[in-house]
């Protein structure tokens, strides 16, 4: 994956609820959480490693993903919310920036409603979380994962420079397990919330959302509804980007987290 970045980056647990929550950290500064997409945690990414530069940052694989274990009981997104939550009370990080991508915007914009006093801000990139007003959120279990993932990014050409043109076993491995637990938790309705909407009001943090212009995944129109309903947010289009924005232009997305999260 040309993306992937280089800095050393601490592998660790906490143990919530019972269950083994693995995540990873480097950096110093303020602390950064981060929730990552429906399809699992590629870990260290370029984007990252920048963000890293000026803050602590936490890459957790959530609860049912990656290398933390499966709570067989979950069966709604908020119930990884509440998860998460605990785990970030469990490793004593307090306030925090918490941000999200994909799925795991749905998931940081829960927390986020359910204890705003954790949230110092929060970054929304490419999130699900919102039934679109217009066109609809893509059913990734409709269809393999080559190619759903591929329709993430802005072109073919554009995915086969970061995932190669044969994918990794570990990596489709991922792929796979990730399915699982995002059938759990968001199937029905998929990817959104119906309650959600009605509790961002209740969010004061100051919160950026981030989409790429091209995200044939998540409708673009969700950026304008999150924007809409939080009550402090500011929204940045990643021209000809797609879903994937930070695998694409990680460069131009940790800027734009960056400056955000050093003007707070």
């Amino acid at each position: 994956m040309s993306a992937t970045a280089t800095m050393p980056a601490t592998d660790l647990r906490v143990t919530v609820c019972s269950r083994a929550v693995r995540y990873v950290k480097a950096g110093t500064g303020a602390p950064v959480v981060v929730f990552h997409h429906s399809t699992g945690s590629l870990g260290w990414t370029a984007a990252l490693e920048a963000l890293a530069e000026h803050n602590e940052v936490y890459v957790f694989d959530m609860p049912g993903y990656g290398g933390s274990e499966r709570p067989e009981w979950a069966r709604d997104t908020r119930d990884l919310a509440v998860l998460m939550n605990q785990a970030i009370e469990a490793i004593g990080l307090g306030k925090a920036h918490l941000l999200g991508f994909g799925f795991g915007g749905f998931v940081a914009a829960e927390l986020a409603t359910m204890d705003p006093s954790r949230v110092r801000t929060l970054t929304l990139v490419g999130a699900a979380g919102l039934k679109p007003r217009e066109g609809e959120i893509m059913d990734e279990m409709l269809m393999d994962h080559v190619e759903y993932m591929e329709r993430g990014f802005r072109d073919k050409a554009h995915f086969e420079a970061f995932f190669g043109t044969e994918q990794e076993k570990s990596v489709k491995d991922l792929w796979d397990y990730s399915r699982e637990m995002t059938a759990r938790v968001a199937w029905k309705p998929f990817m959104f919330s119906n309650r959600l909407p009605h509790h961002l009001d209740g969010v004061p943090a100051p919160a950026l959302l981030i989409w790429g212009a091209a995200d044939a995944v998540i409708p673009p129109i969700c950026a304008q509804q999150y924007h809409d309903a939080l009550p402090n947010a500011r929204l940045e289009i990643v021209a000809d980007a797609g879903h994937y924005v930070e695998y694409e232009e990680p460069a131009t997305v940790a800027k734009l987290i960056g400056d955000f999260l050093a003007s707070h």
